[in-house]
């Protein structure tokens, strides 16, 4: 278990880091495989916007 440089690595091990890589890749795949139609940016951003504004309301 080699240790990586906290200036180089955000992660303590290789195997932080391999299992990280992992997790993504399968994260980028199960995105690219789904079959629903893609969100413009525009109507992402709104959707973020109001989601902020709902969470800010509430505090």
């Amino acid at each position: 278990m080699d240790k990586f440089s906290p200036i180089v690595s955000e992660f303590e091990t290789e195997e932080e880091a391999a299992a990280y890589d992992r997790w993504f890749r399968a994260k980028v795949e199960a995105a690219r495989a789904d079959p629903r139609p893609p969100v413009p940016h525009d109507e992402a951003m709104a959707r973020i916007r109001r989601n902020l504004e709902k969470l800010r309301s509430q505090h």
